[in-house]
């Protein structure tokens, strides 16, 4: 299960199929080195997203 505690690096290191999810709700970073010490939830912060609907996503 993905939590918003989890770093974006972590997610797409254990889960590569989750970088297009998260590229979808306007992340196109996800590899850059910022995005890797980054919580799903600071993203969703920054990025301005819902971060249930986020979590919701990356967990289908």
């Amino acid at each position: 299960m993905i939590t918003k505690d989890m770093t974006i690096g972590e997610v797409v290191r254990e889960n590569p199929d989750k970088a297009e999810v998260l590229m979808s709700f306007g992340m196109g970073c996800v590899g850059c080195p910022s995005a890797q010490s980054e919580t799903i939830e600071e993203a969703s912060i920054v990025h301005g997203l819902n971060l249930e609907a986020l979590l919701e996503a990356l967990n289908k």
